[in-house]
C-alpha cells in the first residue's frame, strides 16, 4: 500500500494495488474509486484533501493484533 499527498493539487491518493486502472467512479463528489478489470479496488483518490480532513500530511499506520 502506498499513500501520496500532492500539495500542488491538494489530492490524497491511497494505492492498494499495482494493477492497471480499468475504470474510475466518483462515488461521492471529490471521492474517486479506481478499479482493475476484475472490479477490484486499486486506489482511492480524495480531491481537495485539506478541506476534507484535518491533516492530510499526517499519516498514522496501525496493525490490529489478533
Amino acid at each position: 500500500m502506498k499513500i501520496i499527498y500532492d500539495r500542488e493539487t491538494d489530492t490524497l491518493t491511497v494505492i492498494f494495488s499495482d494493477a492497471p486502472v480499468a475504470e474510475s467512479d466518483e462515488d461521492k463528489p471529490g471521492i474517486i474509486l479506481d478499479y482493475d478489470a476484475s472490479g477490484n479496488l486499486v486506489a482511492l483518490e480524495i480531491l481537495d484533501a485539506s478541506h476534507r480532513m484535518t491533516m492530510p500530511t499526517h499519516i498514522e499506520y496501525e496493525v490490529a493484533l489478533a
